[in-house]
């Protein structure tokens, strides 16, 4: 681990290797797990004013879900996410074929909202734990992304840069800046990367 300002980095974000292969896992990360996406306060008052211009994006039963539920909820951890369909999927999934997308995302491809989708969606497959005096900045593994580690390592991308538009826009970018410097002096002592 090590600290850059205010955030805790594991040094599995630097050593690990990581691109996403849709290809292969179809968005499992959409439609797999037991809970919604995480979501800050922030973002739950943007997603209800994007909603509109998301909704003729979606599905039946996501806007179903969002429409019985809110475009966000609390989950059993008190803490905000996306709503799910049914306890499964995120309500904001869509389909290409058999792939998982995102709908948020689709209508930010289109222009018509200015807002990717929630962050914690755009950094996976890191997860930021924010605790009163820092955040920790943590690479998760799941076994559906076993192909993502794959590819990451075939084409020799660390996690860090994979993500780095997402981290640029969860912590700044002279935060990326000091990251890279990080990784850089961490692969000349360890050879790792």
């Amino acid at each position: 681990m090590f600290q850059i300002g205010k955030t805790i980095v594991s040094e599995e974000v630097l050593e690990k290797e990581f691109v996403c292969n849709l290809s292969a896992c179809k968005g499992a990360c959409c439609v797999e797990g037991d809970a919604g996406a995480p979501v800050t306060e922030e973002e739950t008052k943007i997603m209800e004013e994007i909603y509109p211009k998301v909704k003729p994006f979606l599905r039946k039963k996501g806007i179903e879900a969002i429409e019985a539920q809110g475009t966000w909820v609390v989950g059993e951890d008190g803490e905000f996410e996306t709503p799910l369909i049914d306890g499964a999927e995120c309500a904001y999934v869509i389909f290409d074929g058999k792939t998982a997308l995102c709908g948020i995302e689709q209508a930010y491809n289109q222009g018509l909202v200015d807002w990717k989708k929630p962050v914690s969606c755009h950094l996976y497959p890191i997860r930021v734990k924010d605790f009163s005096e820092f955040a920790a900045v943590n690479y998760s593994r799941w076994h559906i992304c076993s192909d993502a580690c794959t590819l990451g390592k075939e084409l020799e991308v660390p996690v860090y840069k994979f993500v780095k538009e997402a981290l640029i826009r969860r912590f700044g970018e002279d935060w990326y800046a000091e990251l890279d410097k990080v990784a850089e002096e961490f692969k000349k002592q360890s050879g790792n990367l």
